[in-house]
């Protein structure tokens, strides 16, 4: 060795002499209270971190009875307290890692100094870090700084600095924490072998153990592992495992925690790890096949009320749900019964929404798709029941919004209404099978809507209501042209389509830049009239765009609440870390349409199942279906999809049926179902009725017939209609002296929401009420807070229907059906100016 080399190891050594003499004298400095500068306060602050911030824990997701269904998580961590732990864990752990544990006071100056030396001197590298500072060093990298990779650096800097401002660190927590504590802190942090956090989490993924049942071959394995948990993986390198097993269990003889004997017994055993790492998907994958597309929709729905994606994947909730684990199970083998899961092209959608004027729970979410990450095992992660994922749309369904719009205007169920075989429109231009305008022949831009129904036999005149049976499309365009047509738009918004409308033209947020009016416009705007199309776009009737099965469902489920809307919301309550409840920001309730009008659209739309030519009828003979309900299907041009909605006062579900493949064809109705080009002859009462049927004929098998609501005579007949105006998206005051000059009495209510503050976002009623009611604005403050423990007790039973409920047949039949009035005139509706 030259000269100058040992000068300068001399004077380095002189140098840490100094560093580590002014650390031993630290601890009576700080006694005495002197240590209050700069440096200080940074020490108290980082000391203070570890005390404060939490660790991430598992969010669970369960079911509506409590059974666990899926886990969300960033670190893979079960925490452990102290009397959880085997004290043969711990014997294992200080005897390999700081046997002089609990007898420093956070620092073991003895083992710094000597390893400082050999370091310096060129010795073997050691590194006489105590627990205390491990843990400090681990719960900054681990917890504290785990987002922040230039933290995590600087934490784990191989400088004197570090080592120094780590042992004050680790003084400090001494004085704050036991040793008990400290260590069983540690034992919770540390990272071990595939990103498994803590011993709680080790015990179970590499024994499938518990931490209080660990052998001392087990304990010493997982030791010797948190030194380099990646040299040291049993399943990659388990012939270093176990040569560093067997060297922690000779160190708890040396420490004089084992006994030769003992250990001699331990070191003939095998490793005895699982197989595999057992640890739990750490997103919806986990939720399985049934339940990963309603364990999605949680996760979204949580994000949309305020939730971050870092909160639900470390703040160890129990997210409690309203899944309905049979309901999940009978739709799925519904679904797939009809399609098959890995049938090319069709995917076949339900969802089931529980109705009710306080809480629309979600119960089911399902596709004949599995949740999962291979595509050819028919497996996919999108949406599908949940999201706008139905881009060719809902067809006929959507003349329920027609016929609320026409009720709402002054009409009722038992009007009859032309529904010629043919009909060219004298309002509305283009699309359809147009036709040029006989009174401007040479102008080949302006054309008339032309269309006719999609089958033959029907009379030139029926009742609203066996129009919703039977489907006539002539009908229903006449009906738009005499309501208008942002009318008939905006009702499908109140009744439950809001990210549906929301949605384009192809099922994606609007792009604001675009040229291509279905691109840079809201299905909500598209179909209205504009300046370019005074008197909108009729083919909404006929439900030409994109939709969801679940907003349809919830659709069913408003109609069956007496016109009361809610968000579909899967949630039952969600409870912190320490088990208090979370106020979970969601969505008000709104009186989206007058009771009775609800009430009695729900008999109007009664006869798809019953009358001898009801779209329905043929799917729910097929299972002896006996329960009034209200239902309507719909077909789609070029039969890309089909879908039925039907509801019970008990529960209302969607089935939606579609083409899912890269290259749009139509759905032939075979054995199975698939796709054949332009043809096409699926229809609502196919595919979709009979999965809807199928389903909710077992499902409600033995539970009490309820009947549909009373009729009004006002909806039965028409009347003269009272429309509260639309309120939403203006000020305060605007809003309050529009609906004051209509005759309305005000009230106004906070809202926290994230659109400009003073802006009123929900009304309630909307839509219709009687002259004189109180309408109660929701005024967004501007924000969403972030999610607070509430001071309301965790609830018990949600209200939702035993899964047990016993079986047995039906006990009633069909509710009879009101005489239609073939002679009655209809009622003359003026149609609104254009643009409105």
């Amino acid at each position: 060795m030259r000269v100058g080399d040992s000068l300068l190891k001399l004077l380095g050594l002189c140098l840490l002499a100094g560093v580590l003499l002014a650390g031993m004298l630290f601890p009576v400095v700080g006694a005495l209270g002197v240590a209050s500068n700069r440096a200080s306060d940074t020490i108290d602050s980082v000391s203070a971190d570890l005390v404060s911030t939490p660790q991430p824990l598992i969010t669970t997701i369960t079911d509506s009875a409590g059974n666990p269904i899926a886990s969300l998580y960033d670190q893979y961590r079960l925490p452990a307290t102290a009397d959880q732990i085997s004290p043969t864990m711990k014997a294992a752990l200080v005897s390999v890692e700081d046997r002089r544990f609990y007898e420093h006071h956070g620092v073991d100056w003895k083992g710094t100094i000597r390893a400082a030396v050999s370091n310096q001197t060129g010795g073997e590298t050691q590194g006489a870090s105590t627990l205390t500072q491990q843990y400090v060093k681990n719960y900054l990298i681990n917890v504290v700084n785990r987002d922040n990779k230039v933290e995590q650096s600087k934490a784990q800097e191989q400088t004197i600095a570090r080592k120094l401002r780590e042992a004050r660190i680790a003084i400090q927590l001494e004085q704050k924490m036991s040793k008990e504590e400290i260590l069983t802190g540690y034992l919770n942090v540390i990272e071990f072998a595939y990103e498994v956090y803590g011993i709680g989490a080790a015990a179970h993924a590499y024994f499938g153990t518990t931490p209080d049942k660990l052998t001392v071959s087990q304990s010493a394995l997982l030791a010797g592992a948190v030194n380099n948990p990646v040299l040291y993986n049993p399943w990659r390198k388990p012939s270093e495992t176990l040569a560093r097993r067997n060297f922690v269990i000779d160190k708890m003889v040396e420490n004089q925690k084992l006994s030769p004997s003992a250990a001699a017994e331990a070191k003939k055993e095998p490793l005895g790890v699982l197989p595999k790492v057992d640890k739990p998907a750490a997103n919806c994958v986990g939720a399985g096949p049934e339940y990963g597309f309603y364990c999605q929709y949680v996760f979204e729905y949580l994000e949309k009320v305020g939730f971050t994606e870092d909160q639900l994947k470390t703040g160890g909730y129990t997210i409690k749900t309203s899944l309905d684990a049979r309901a999940t199970q009978l739709a799925k083998q519904a679904a797939e019964a009809e399609v098959p899961k890995t049938q090319p092209g069709i995917a076949n959608t339900m969802a089931v929404v529980q109705p009710g004027k306080e809480r629309h729970q979600v119960l089911a979410l399902v596709a004949n798709r599995d949740y999962g990450l291979d595509p050819a095992q028919g497996q996919t992660t999108y949406g599908l029941p949940s999201r706008v994922a139905n881009k060719f749309g809902a067809g006929s369904i959507f003349k329920i919004f027609t016929t609320a719009a026409y009720l709402e205007k002054g009409g009722g169920i038992m009007n009859v209404i032309d529904t010629p075989t043919s009909y060219e429109s004298q309002v509305f231009t283009g699309g359809g099978k147009s036709c040029k305008r006989t009174d401007k022949p040479n102008d080949g831009d302006n054309r008339k809507y032309c269309l006719n129904n999609a089958g033959k036999g029907y009379p030139p005149n029926m009742t609203v209501q066996d129009a919703l049976g039977t489907s006539p499309n002539t009908g229903f365009v006449i009906l738009e042209e005499r309501v208008g047509m942002g009318a008939v738009v905006d009702m499908a918004s109140r009744l439950g389509l809001r990210e549906t409308m929301a949605a384009n033209s192809y099922g994606v947020t609007p792009d604001p830049n675009s040229a291509d009016d279905r691109n840079r416009m809201p299905q909500s705007d598209f179909f209205k009239p504009t300046q370019g199309n005074p008197a909108g776009r009729a083919s909404f009737t006929l439900g030409p765009g994109p939709v969801s099965t679940l907003e349809l469902a919830n659709v069913g489920a408003t109609i069956m609440s007496g016109g009361v809307w809610c968000p579909p919301t899967p949630i039952v309550e969600v409870l912190d870390r320490e088990g208090k409840k979370i106020d979970v920001n969601e969505a008000p309730c709104e009186q989206a349409v007058a009771e009775p009008l609800a009430n009695t659209l729900a008999t109007g739309m009664s006869k798809d199942d019953t009358m001898a030519n009801g779209t329905s009828r043929a799917a729910a003979q097929s299972v002896g279906w006996n329960r009034p309900m209200a239902g309507k299907t719909g077909t789609t041009q070029e039969f890309k999809s089909a879908g039925f909605v039907g509801a019970t006062p008990q529960y209302a579900a969607a089935v939606l049926t579609f083409n899912d493949s890269p290259k749009p064809q139509g759905l032939c109705d075979t054995d199975p179902p698939r796709l054949c080009g332009t043809g096409g002859n699926i229809f609502g009462g196919k595919v979709p009725a009979r999965t809807w049927f199928a389903m909710m004929s077992k499902y409600m098998e033995g539970m009490p017939v309820a009947p549909l609501p009373p009729t009004d005579p006002r909806y039965l007949d028409g009347g003269d209609g009272s429309k509260v105006p639309d309120v939403t998206n203006k000020s305060q005051q605007e809003a309050t002296d529009i609906l004051q000059g209509a005759g309305y009495k005000v009230v106004a209510q906070s809202r926290n929401d994230a659109r400009k503050k003073g802006t009123v976002v929900a009304q309630s009623p909307r839509g219709g009420a009687i002259q004189g009611e109180t309408i109660t604005i929701f005024v967004s403050t501007g924000y969403v807070p972030p999610p607070k423990t509430s001071d309301v007790p965790p609830t018990g039973d949600p209200g939702f229907p035993d899964p047990g409920f016993p079986g047995g047949p039906g006990n009633g039949g069909g509710q009879p059906s009101i005489p239609g009035r073939p002679g009655r005139p209809p009622i003359t509706i003026v149609p609104p100016a254009a643009g409105g």
